[in-house]
């Protein structure tokens, strides 16, 4: 695959993303969750905003070169550190009443997040250089959308976890 075929297909991968987290916060019923899908989504926006300026960089150029692509998602010890401080107040969340069709589309965005995932590995793995530099971010950062769509699954689901940490502890029922 050449980088182009490469930055073609991620736009593909990042519309199909984009258009489930606008659909999902639209009829989420869930407040937090609905905040949730519209960061997502303006971050996906944000993502094709990027890979388009990148293709066109490309066309007009020859190459790609490497620009520093943003997230709202912090680093993984970051997140944790704000789990630990948060622990006592989320079991306090009010849920809402059927989320049925919000975990359906959390569960689709799931999938997608780790096909795209999975996409940008395979080109990191695969493509020359500039090729590697361009999409290695995008592992990272698709990573941590998939942390937090997981995150919601566990929430709405009453899994007791968020992020992967116990919510609540045995004493509290």
């Amino acid at each position: 695959m050449t980088i182009e075929e490469a930055i073609r297909t991620a736009i593909e991968h990042e519309t199909k993303v984009r258009n489930l987290y606008a659909e999902a916060a639209k009829s989420a019923v869930d407040a937090v969750g609905k905040r949730v899908f519209h960061v997502l989504a303006d971050e996906e926006k944000d993502h094709l905003d990027h890979l388009r300026g990148l293709l066109s960089q490309l066309r007009e150029t020859g190459q790609v070169t490497e620009k520093a692509l943003a997230t709202v998602i912090p680093p993984r010890e970051a997140v944790q550190h704000g789990i630990q401080k948060l622990r006592g107040c989320l079991h306090d969340r009010t849920r809402s009443p059927d989320v049925s069709g919000e975990l359906d589309l959390l569960q689709r965005a799931l999938e997608v997040e780790i096909e795209t995932r999975d996409f940008y590995k395979r080109m990191v793995n695969e493509l020359e250089e500039q090729g590697r530099r361009a999409f290695a971010r995008f592992v990272e950062i698709e990573e941590g959308h998939r942390a937090i769509v997981e995150a919601e699954i566990d929430y709405l689901t009453s899994t007791g976890y968020w992020f992967d940490f116990q919510e609540f502890g045995q004493e509290e029922g």
